[in-house]
């Protein structure tokens, strides 16, 4: 079975922060890395209190990481139904106009939320180039229903992955 993309991102970033833990040092209970690879000799006298609030700190962005995951899955849900209406409609797997509005309205929610509108770009491309790898997918199975291509951010971002049918976001 092959994985999407995203799903790659996300392992390939769990294994990085395995390999940033040079000090080997982990936490006996959930085995997260207690000191970064910020400093080839870190400090063994570190307070409790500096641990257990890196350790709180890490649990959130655990948390949060997993809700990302879970929202990208429901927003996938969405999109393969609008493959599949496309399909089943002959209409093209790719709409430029609707993903450059959503792109602008992305890059101002995340002005508003003080993040960077680059990254934000970068990241619903990336999104918007895999949905629309499954829609020509989609389109493919129903017997060529929708013009394949079409351009928009699947062109500006290339392909972004090569999930299989079973891939999370496919049904």
């Amino acid at each position: 079975m092959k994985w999407s993309a995203l799903v790659m991102v996300f392992i390939v970033a769990l294994s990085l922060r395995a390999t940033l833990c040079r000090a080997r040092m982990t936490d006996a209970y959930t085995g997260y890395c207690l000191f970064m690879a910020t400093n080839e000799n870190p400090a063994t006298s570190v307070d409790d209190d500096v641990l257990e609030q890196l350790h709180s700190v890490r649990e959130s962005i655990d948390n949060i990481d997993a809700a990302l995951v879970h929202l990208l899955a429901e927003r996938f849900k969405f999109t393969q139904q609008v493959g599949k209406l496309k399909a089943t409609h002959g209409l093209p797997p790719a709409d430029p106009a609707r993903e450059s509005e959503q792109i602008q309205r992305l890059r101002a929610l995340a002005v508003e939320s003080h993040l960077d509108p680059a990254f934000a770009e970068k990241f619903l491309n990336f999104i918007i180039a895999e949905v629309i790898h499954h829609h020509e997918r989609l389109a493919g199975s129903v017997g060529g229903g929708g013009a394949v291509g079409g351009g928009g951010a699947a062109t500006a971002a290339g392909s972004a992955g090569s999930g299989s049918a079973d891939a999370p976001g496919n049904s």
